[in-house]
């Protein structure tokens, strides 16, 4: 249901906003942005704050995200068009199935499925703007500090951090909440509401809904101060990784560790440089329990002995004096079986896109009126897949069906791309590979009405 908010005074306006990214973003205005637009008030505020500005050459561009998981997801779409509409920005709306994995939430999903999306959709140096502000700084901060989280974790959320192709833009992190409200009300602007916000079940609901207003009523500048311990932490943690960046390279034989010289270190900074090596490797930082025996037991252990510790998605292995970085034993096997995708079905009438696992980027199915595929020659259902060798099709209407492989050396297509590349099946038939072949089963001819193009956004 959309809300106007109360009448108030505000710092916050397009004034406000301008100085703030010029100081956030050194090419400002000469910088391409796409705003977050879930149809929320935060997210207003910021669109129509920036589309108030109306000074060339700005150049802004908005993207919302159905995950389909409210009955009036719809309608927040419907009204997201609108207010863009009536903005005069442009809005691209995507809808995504969420596949969630064992054990993760269905928020830390939508989330992970939400920023797959904006990242494949970021072009080259584009500013991804988001609208998180001083409350949610808060929020972050807690929870991070209830799970135990490191100085990294509670140095909560940047206000510039690369992303994609680009950057992520938090530009509204200085400001409170009630003044963005404020700043709706005199501008007459209304905005839906999620009602799953409601829902104390999910742990950053109960914070908001029961947790926080008895610490306001106490410390009413809780926002604004645990805000500015946020950004001593991050100065904190830009230390550690320098220093950390620093011992791993003194200790590092090509890919791996000396276990030798990482002994030398006092345990504190072995710990660190131990996660900064992992961290560096895109790999996922592993538990303090298991970052406590890679830095003590293993270390100490016999040169011939060979230990391991592993956690989700990793291992470190030590190998006479060295330690040794790979992929958990079963996430390498499934790799060898299957690549990174795995199996997935997409029902692309339901979610245009369908955001990939892990490093494999994200599939989107465009409707285009010179596309070379025949959207009606598609089933509702496709089956995704990697390669997993011997897949042929025919890409030239009559001609020959060609062995994948030999289309892959043909074009030269770099073996990382070609380990991500999703093939596209309808039943146990190839029809396409990625974005760059498709079988003459689906292709499209000029006398047919609904035609459509897939495109394959890998992430770098």
């Amino acid at each position: 249901m959309a809300r106007v908010a109360r009448r108030g005074a505000s710092s916050f306006g397009p004034r406000w906003l301008e100085r703030r990214l010029g100081e956030l973003l050194p090419q400002f205005p000469a910088v391409a942005l796409c705003v977050a637009f879930s149809g929320g008030a935060d997210s207003t505020a910021l669109l129509a704050a920036l589309a108030a500005l109306r000074r060339p050459p700005l150049k802004v561009r908005a993207l919302h995200v159905d995950h389909g998981l409210n009955p009036r997801s719809r309608s927040w779409s419907a009204h997201c068009r609108r207010v863009a509409r009536a903005l005069e920005v442009p809005l691209t709306v995507r809808t995504v199935r969420l596949a969630r994995r064992r054990g993760e939430s269905l928020e830390a999903a939508a989330r992970a499925a939400r920023y797959g999306l904006f990242g494949a959709a970021l072009a080259d140096g584009e500013a991804l703007l988001t609208a998180h502000h001083q409350d949610d700084q808060l929020e972050t901060v807690l929870l991070q500090l209830l799970r135990g989280a490191g100085v990294a974790g509670l140095a909560a959320m940047p206000a510039v951090a690369p992303f994609a192709a680009g950057l992520l833009v938090r530009p509204l992190l200085a400001l409170r909440r009630a003044e963005l409200l404020a700043w709706l009300a005199a501008e007459h602007l209304s905005w839906v509401e999620d009602d799953s916000n409601v829902q104390l079940h999910l742990d950053r609901n109960y914070l908001r809904a029961r947790v926080l207003p008895v610490i306001r009523e106490r410390w009413p500048a809780a926002a604004s101060t645990v805000a500015r311990s946020a950004r001593h932490a991050a100065d904190a943690q830009q230390l550690l990784d320098a220093l950390g960046e620093a011992d791993a390279a003194r200790a590092a034989s090509g890919a791996m560790l000396s276990a030798k010289v990482l002994r030398r270190l006092p345990l504190a900074r072995r710990r660190n440089a131990l996660r900064y090596w992992i961290a560096a490797a895109g790999l996922r930082v592993p538990p303090t329990s298991r970052l406590e025996q890679i830095a003590t037991v293993l270390l100490a252990a016999r040169e011939d002995a060979q230990p391991l510790v592993a956690w989700e998605g990793a291992s470190v292995q030590r190998q006479a004096d060295l330690l040794a970085l790979r992929a958990a034993a079963g996430a390498a096997a499934a790799a060898s079986a299957n690549g990174p995708l795995g199996e997935l079905t997409w029902h692309w009438r339901d979610a245009s896109s369908c955001v990939l696992p892990g490093p494999c980027g994200t599939l989107a199915l465009e409707v285009d009126a010179h596309g070379p595929i025949d959207l009606d020659a598609l089933p509702p259902s496709l089956t995704l897949r990697a390669r997993r060798g011997g897949e042929r099709l025919r890409p030239v209407r009559g001609g020959p069906r060609r062995a994948l492989k030999s289309l892959l050396q043909q074009a030269r297509v770099p073996a990382p791309k070609r380990a991500h590349l999703p093939l596209i099946f309808a039943g146990e038939r190839l029809i396409a590979a990625g974005d760059l072949w498709l079988d003459e089963s689906v292709q499209a001819d000029d006398s047919r009405p609904r035609r459509g193009r897939f495109v394959w956004s890998a992430p770098p």
